[in-house]
């Protein structure tokens, strides 16, 4: 199972990427789940035509806890299962127990277990590694951490700051910086900027998104450009990017076979 956390500095467009990349894995025939953890709870909402899913957090404010996944999900393009953690009422209670609730009921209600799923995507808030925001990265819910950035500072500065605690968490077996993408904003002299923070920190560019008119259309039809544009360069090198992961489990899975 490819297990994948995305992070980076808030607005940066990780919700985008995020369900873009879930929509290229699913038209490569996988079986996602991409879930939000953000008190926002608009992760999923491209992915819904627009209509979003009710978060997990509201959902119990109002109800009981659940008897079933399909209670506190949607299924959305391509099959994806949608989930959205949401958070506790404006002003009041901690965004990141919302968080660690959320995973404490999904693994009561057997999700990865019972769904199976191929590829499983957390789009995490913010530039914030520590407490239920750390949740994703630890406890084998995800293996690999993807950070977007651009070449702004505040969002090259948030970057160092995650690969920094990520890396602080290497020895307890969690999720490691698996790489970038860079999400361009046009900012002079971008690709060197970002370039540089790579080789610096001891990542890699994975994915290179143009700043594309077409992800507007379509995030205003609630759509990925993979279900809106999918003969635009911005879907064409997210699904270079599902490919390159999925080539990479495969190879991973050989190896291990092999041993």
């Amino acid at each position: 199972m490819i297990k994948i956390a995305v992070y980076g500095k808030g607005g940066i467009g990780k919700s985008t990427c995020t369900a873009n990349l879930a929509a290229a894995f699913s038209s490569l025939g996988k079986k996602v789940i991409q879930i939000g953890c953000d008190p926002k709870a608009d992760s999923t909402i491209n992915l819904l035509g627009g209509t979003p899913v009710m978060p997990v957090m509201n959902y119990l404010r109002e109800n009981d806890e659940p008897d079933s996944i399909e209670e506190i999900s949607k299924t959305g393009y391509g099959g994806i299962l949608c989930i959205e953690t949401g958070g506790p009422t404006p002003g009041l209670g901690c965004a990141g127990r919302g968080i660690i609730t959320t995973f404490s009921l999904l693994e009561e209600l057997e999700l990865f277990e019972k769904y199976t799923p191929d590829v499983v995507l957390y789009d995490v808030l913010g530039d914030v590694v520590c407490g239920g925001f750390a949740a994703p990265i630890r406890e084998g819910y995800a293996d690999k951490v993807i950070i977007v950035t651009s070449g702004e500072k505040m969002a090259l500065y948030a970057a160092n700051n995650i690969c920094s605690a990520v890396r602080n968490f290497e020895d307890r077996s969690y999720a490691k910086v698996r790489g970038l993408i860079m999400n361009r904003r046009n900012v002079e002299n971008e690709e060197e900027k970002v370039r540089a923070f790579a080789q610096n920190s001891g990542t890699e560019i994975l994915a290179d998104i143009p700043r594309s008119d077409d992800i507007i259309r379509c995030e205003d039809k609630g759509q990925t450009v993979i279900e809106g544009a999918p003969d635009s360069v911005a879907a064409q090198r997210f699904l270079e990017l599902a490919k390159k992961l999925i080539d990479e489990d495969e190879k991973d899975k050989n190896e291990k076979s092999e041993k």
